[in-house]
């Protein structure tokens, strides 16, 4: 599979379109604050990796019960999940 990450361009845009802060977008892409401005920002803004752009789609996408559906199957294979904060 080839992936090409959006650029931080697209990236702001889809904040905007969300009208999210920047702390709501760093946890639907599974990453804390100071890196999300670094996929966003700067002389030279880092690529996002595949598994947290496909982890802020699924956020976006999945309905409540799929999500909830996909942490139990993770949970089946041996992780361990606070569901306490929800993304």
């Amino acid at each position: 599979m080839d992936y090409i990450p959006p650029t931080s361009g697209d990236l702001q845009a889809l904040k905007i379109k969300l009208g999210y802060t920047g702390k709501q977008m760093a946890a639907l892409a599974c990453v804390g604050e100071q890196h999300w401005r670094k996929y966003t920002g700067g002389a030279e803004p880092k690529d996002m990796p595949y598994p947290n752009l496909f982890h802020l789609a699924a956020s976006l996408e999945l309905s409540p019960e799929d999500l909830a559906r996909v942490r139990a199957r993770m949970q089946a294979i041996g992780a361990t999940i606070d569901n306490t904060e929800e993304a």
